[in-house]
């Protein structure tokens, strides 16, 4: 699972794009006990979510125009630009191409060649997420894509990732963990899943989802509800994996809950 002591290439950063940005600091204070932070107008009014003080992803308010409500996740970079050629050297597009973030680091966001959106993040004076792996915050990550091959190749060829399979639990298959280069098993951090797998998902399209901890998956669910979201898939358990959910906010931008097996430690 991630933790914050960040390698190149792992997970490090979470951010919602919402049109309704009031609403969704309640929905999400509500359901996992954060804070928010406003952002100034050096930020554009990009804001933080904390947890316990610690920061546990971002906020903006996105139109329309700009794109639907979602989560999007950033894996760590030392070289924005260099990722970016990377990119485009495997397929991939770059809607939005390197900037710097005052001088907290530098960000760009890209599509791979699914069509799956996700950003990286170079590290300046902000490393990242500040709380990971623990109840409330991000846990895991997975790509929900119509060729596994394909996208493991492909993120591969811009971030060194490894791939293992994982036998379920029982038989039937198994899972495509990925992990950070050279980093072993306990590098993990997430998985690649096949766009058909869950009715639910093939509906949205290729795309990330982002796994949040909580302490009772069953309780999670039941204020998700409470405070006006939705589920996608009600909360299914599997050995040595643990209890999972997805749903959605109100406004419709998706995410998992997950109560591990065994929860990290950052």
């Amino acid at each position: 699972m991630p933790t914050t002591r960040y390698a190149d290439g792992a997970p490090c950063w979470t951010d919602l794009g919402t049109p309704d940005l009031d609403g969704a600091v309640e929905f999400y204070t509500g359901l996992f006990g954060w804070e928010y932070v406003a952002g100034g107008p050096e930020t554009g009014g990009y804001g933080t979510f904390t947890l316990d003080g610690k920061t546990a992803g971002g906020a903006m308010t996105v139109t329309e125009e700009q794109g639907e409500p979602s989560w999007s996740v950033y894996f760590r970079s030392p070289d924005a630009d260099a990722t970016a050629q990377a990119v485009e050297r495997a397929g991939g597009t770059v809607p939005f191409p390197p900037m710097d973030v005052l001088d907290l680091g530098r960000m760009a966001g890209f599509k791979d060649r699914a069509g799956a959106f996700f950003g990286i993040w170079q590290p300046g004076k902000n490393p990242g997420l500040g709380a990971v792996g623990v109840p409330g915050s991000l846990c895991w990550a997975e790509l929900y894509t119509p060729d596994v091959p394909a996208a493991a190749a492909f993120y591969d060829a811009v971030f060194g990732w490894e791939t293992a399979l994982t036998p379920f639990p029982g038989g039937g298959g198994s899972y495509t963990v990925i992990r950070t280069g050279g980093g072993g098993e306990e590098a993990g951090f997430g998985g690649l899943v096949p766009l058909n797998a869950v009715a639910t998902r093939a509906v949205a399209g290729s795309h990330w989802l982002p796994y949040f901890e909580v302490e009772d998956c069953d309780a999670a669910v039941a204020q998700v509800e409470r405070l006006g979201g939705k589920l996608s898939l009600e909360p299914m358990e599997m050995e040595d994996v643990g209890k999972f959910a997805h749903a959605a906010d109100p406004d419709g931008a998706e995410f998992a809950l997950i109560t591990s097996a065994t929860a990290s430690q950052t």
